[in-house]
């Protein structure tokens, strides 16, 4: 018999594999990943369980339900319960090259309010298309019996009925298996945090269909809408001036301070006289020169290079500008 785990890395999917790896059936963990987040705490975790995990990559099915979710977002742009719904039906869709029987989580009941309540629950395993092989062993007593429990595949009386949002019950567990590092309960998920929300909306506004880079892009920098169709990014420091420059194409436009140690900037868009101006104001009013002094600013686009000298200005006049 064997599982697949719909694994997060977090403490409750690594319980919930415990409690079926426990029942002598075998899991298979897949983290389902998107520039949203990382597999980087769910491979860690699925190494100290011992336990084999594959990483599939969902970015254009995910920025579709991102981009409209049936169920609507939680606090920011996080569509919880229509992402679920996507994750457990890409992995109902591996049950039989996998030789899989029935799909495992770790949600909890009541643990989230909008996304792991009764109602939610329910939607989620019956949208995915395998409403009855859905089963979640940290709540499954109080839960409806799935498939696995009435078949005696999983013996039911051995799994938990955890609610809430307390997590006493989690550590407890988590020391009678013998799971002594576990990651902290903050959700890895970029969608919740408000500004990264701010900056994908500004950007799906501007292009519905963005490529990859621009999203990854949105991790990093101080970023300005500086016309409908142009978007400036500046570096806070040598690891953002790195990232930037990796993210950039021989399309945009890329600005360097010459004369003084300054940022790496980043123009995408229609780079048009006026805002291209603009972009080079911005720059220089977050290099280290003096608000009066003269930067020089070199241009690079498609292997044309320009040197500007310009005028820095106060930067907080430029703070309308900014996505934040």
């Amino acid at each position: 018999m064997k599982a697949l785990a719909v694994f997060s890395g977090g403490l409750d999917s690594m319980l919930a594999v415990e409690l079926i790896k426990a029942q002598g059936i075998d899991v298979l963990g897949l983290f389902f990943e998107t520039p949203f987040f990382s597999s980087a705490k769910a491979r860690k975790s699925a190494e100290l369980l011992c336990m084999q995990l594959k990483v599939i990559d969902i970015t254009d099915l995910h920025l579709e339900v991102v981009k409209n979710p049936k169920h609507g977002y939680g606090g920011n742009m996080n569509p919880c319960i229509d992402c679920h719904i996507l994750m457990i039906k890409e992995a109902g869709a591996r049950l039989g090259e996998e030789n899989a029987s029935f799909i495992i989580t770790g949600e909890v009941l009541g643990q989230r309010p909008m996304s792991q309540n009764r109602k939610a629950l329910r939607a989620i395993a019956k949208e995915s298309g395998y409403p009855a092989l859905v089963l979640r062993p940290l709540s499954a007593k109080l839960l409806p019996m799935t498939t696995p429990e009435s078949k005696g595949w999983v013996r039911r009386e051995e799994l938990m009925g955890l609610s809430g949002r307390g997590r006493k019950p989690q550590m407890e567990l988590a020391k009678r298996f013998g799971i002594k590092d576990y990651p902290s309960p903050a959700g890895g998920c970029l969608l919740t945090d408000p500004v990264f929300s701010r900056r994908l909306k500004d950007l799906l506004s501007s292009d519905p269909h963005p490529e990859r880079r621009e999203i990854e892009l949105l991790r990093v920098g101080r970023h300005f809408r500086l016309n409908s169709t142009t978007k400036l990014v500046i570096g806070r420091n040598k690891r953002e001036n790195d990232a930037i420059l990796s993210f950039s194409t021989s399309n945009d436009l890329v600005l360097k301070t010459v004369s003084i140690p300054g940022p790496t900037a980043l123009v995408s868009g229609d780079a048009s006289p006026d805002a291209e101006k603009l972009a080079l104001d911005v720059t220089a009013s977050y290099s280290d020169a003096k608000v009066g002094e003269i930067a020089q600013i070199k241009s690079s686009k498609q292997d044309i290079e320009k040197v500007f000298e310009v005028k820095v200005a106060d930067k907080n006049q430029f703070k309308p500008l900014m996505i934040q």
